[in-house]
């Protein structure tokens, strides 16, 4: 598979559908620089000439964003948009919706483990 900035949604459905697995189910939309993309839920693509206000933020600032959005298909839901680059350059951007209202993004989060589990702890007495 070869993704690059002109990718369709149609080149671009077997990731978002294997990202959309990946996350257990959770919605999914993803697009290119170039052109609109898809949107993914309950493992069909529901929409294949897709784009939303934080996918577009995410191409052109080219970092991440964790934010709940105003507007669009997903407005009121929290999501987490992360950019793909190739050589420096963004090329598409990549969604998650927390249908869980944060629920996942707080799990992700408080299963974090503390750098201090990593270190070793000595002789336990």
């Amino acid at each position: 598979m070869n993704i690059n900035a002109s990718s369709t949604g149609e080149e671009i459905a077997p990731m978002a559908l294997a990202i959309h697995q990946l996350v257990n189910g959770l919605p999914i939309t993803m697009r290119t620089l170039e052109n609109p993309g898809v949107r993914i839920e309950d493992s069909k693509i529901v929409d294949s000439e897709y784009t939303g206000p934080v996918l577009e933020e995410v191409l052109k600032e080219g970092k991440v964003v964790q934010e709940i959005p105003k507007t669009g298909a997903y407005q009121g839901i929290p999501v987490v948009v992360v950019p793909v680059t190739e050589e420096g350059q963004v090329i598409a951007a990549i969604g998650v919706v927390d249908i869980t209202k944060g629920i996942y993004s707080d799990i992700m989060e408080i299963t974090k483990r503390p750098e201090e589990l990593n270190e070793p702890r000595g002789d336990v007495q």
